[in-house]
């Protein structure tokens, strides 16, 4: 696996630095994360967004992870992207922490995934999964209900990375715009 922190990019041989456009006060300056930052974001979060693709067609879908350093194990149900999974394994998990447009941190986890099969890795799995996310319970959409209710497929991938990558924003002075009245931070859904 390729750890690409503060700003080595798959690929480049060069450096980049924290961006800033000038004479505009409404720009954020980005920065690429360190390891250790991707690797906090990845272990606290838990929940994301899974990218599968087949015949070049992308599918994302909302799920619950837990980061077991070098893996990740997605909790998820049966479905379209296990489907996508067995004919092209190579997946993309999103992972942000969005408190303000102005004060976010993101990152992408590039690698390939496959069920879990073997029943003691798969129950150690379930459990880490469960710890990050306390309130676990699958998605269900109301098109399948009958046939989930009589059959409920959970399903456990393993994603071995290949690459991880993060990008925050530099924390600034308390200028910072907060959330709206009523908005929430995005990683504070699940």
């Amino acid at each position: 696996m390729e750890l690409i922190g503060r700003g080595i990019f798959e690929g480049t041989k060069t450096w980049s630095t924290p961006r800033r456009r000038t004479g505009d006060n409404n720009m954020i300056e980005i920065e690429e994360m360190r390891t250790n930052e991707i690797e906090e974001l990845l272990k606290t979060v838990g929940y994301g967004h899974l990218a599968t693709a087949r015949n070049n067609q992308p599918y994302v879908v909302p799920v619950h992870y837990a980061y077991d350093k070098p893996l990740i194990y997605v909790y998820t149900t049966e479905g379209k992207k296990s489907e996508i999974i067995k004919v092209n394994p190579q997946v993309c998990l999103q992972v942000e922490d969005v408190k303000s447009n102005q004060d976010w941190k993101s990152v992408i986890a590039l690698g390939d995934a496959e069920q879990v099969s073997d029943p003691a890795e798969r129950e150690r799995a379930l459990k880490l999964v469960a710890e990050v996310n306390p309130t676990l319970s699958p998605a269900v959409s109301i098109r399948w209900m009958d046939s989930w209710v009589r059959e409920n497929i959970e399903v456990i991938l393993k994603i071995t990375p290949r690459m991880l990558t993060g990008r925050a924003t530099i924390a600034k002075s308390d200028t910072d715009a907060p959330l709206a009245a009523g908005e929430r931070s995005r990683s504070s859904i699940y």
